[in-house]
């Protein structure tokens, strides 16, 4: 896939106070924020904070604008090389990408910062019902969708995979955009789906409806397994509940960042920093997967340090120490 398309009128300009923003007319800043597909949790999410924000922002002549992307591994990289001024990516994506590991074994993004933290996602696999796969150990000589290289999905993935050993390898992996997944599962070409996602999820709810199909529970061996190498996964449960289904799902999970370069503009940063803050309550209410949000989590430690002037503002706020 291609670079995604930023705003028509935007010219590259560089601040005295950091680095490289969009702005209109030489005056209105425009601020690209990558998310992930349409169909996908990150989109809505990044347009939830851009709403909120705006108001404040435009207050100071900076717009928000949410960008479609392939994901987490293309957000962190496209905030390294300029190319979008914020991101959202996964909390193991980022700390994958700030030590030099995994995508980015041997070229740490060093100048990877973090703005605050979002809703909590876990690692969810979604199966046909005539599958029968019901734990991660039986997905041995299956048909499962990983996702494409980009996504923080894939990611994820090729890390888990690490752990699973070969005798319980899929026979074959494929990497389905999100609107192509329904329909594979349901027609028999694939055996299972892996999604990192909030919950409630509408394209979880959906394809639970499409044909008869159940999750998959990750917990044991290959949990602690998990655990040990992803220090900031955490054991977690798909409430089910939300799904008319009585017995909550054993999983492991990490949560969503709002990540930016070192060399972004300090104003920049502080404005979002705080706009968001300001507006919290207003953001639980625009997605299902913001509801628990508060601002106390919201600046809990995160992979890469915080920026300098997110950092301030929750200083400010009484947030930090």
């Amino acid at each position: 896939m291609g670079r995604p398309g930023l705003v028509a009128v935007a010219i590259v300009a560089a601040l005295a106070a950091g680095g490289p923003v969009r702005t209109c007319a030489a005056k209105e800043t425009f601020v690209s924020l990558g998310t992930g597909e349409m169909d996908g949790l990150y989109y809505p999410v990044g347009k939830a904070i851009c709403k909120v924000a705006g108001p404040d922002l435009r207050a100071m002549e900076i717009r928000c604008s949410p960008e479609t992307t392939p994901g987490s591994v293309y957000n962190v990289d496209a905030v390294e090389s300029g190319e979008l001024e914020l991101g959202i990516a996964q909390t193991d994506v980022e700390l994958e990408a700030y030590r030099g590991i995994g995508p980015w074994q041997g070229r740490a993004v060093s100048d990877l910062r973090s703005v605050l933290s979002l809703h909590s996602e876990l690692v969810t696999i979604i199966a046909r019902a005539n599958a029968n796969i019901h734990a991660i150990s039986d997905l041995a000589g299956k048909r499962v969708n990983v996702g494409s290289r980009g996504t923080g999905t894939r990611a994820t993935w090729d890390s888990m995979a690490m752990e699973l050993g070969r005798d319980r390898m899929p026979a074959r992996l494929t990497q389905l955009r999100a609107d192509e997944v329904k329909s594979a599962l349901c027609d028999g070409d694939i055996d299972a789906n892996l999604l990192i996602v909030g919950h409630p999820s509408p394209s979880v709810a959906q394809q639970l409806t499409a044909c008869p199909s159940n999750f998959v529970a990750i917990d044991g061996a290959f949990a602690d397994k998990v655990l040990l190498t992803h220090p900031f996964f955490v054991r977690g449960s798909i409430p089910t509940q939300l799904y008319g289904i009585s017995q909550d799902i054993p999983t492991v999970g990490s949560r969503a960042t709002l990540v930016t370069s070192a060399a972004m503009d300090a104003r920049i940063v502080a404005a979002i920093a705080k706009a968001i803050l300001a507006h919290v309550s207003e953001l639980r209410t625009l997605h299902p997967a913001l509801a628990r949000l508060t601002a106390e989590r919201m600046v809990q430690p995160l992979p890469a340090p915080l920026h300098p002037a997110a950092a301030q503002v929750y200083k400010d706020l009484g947030l930090l120490k």
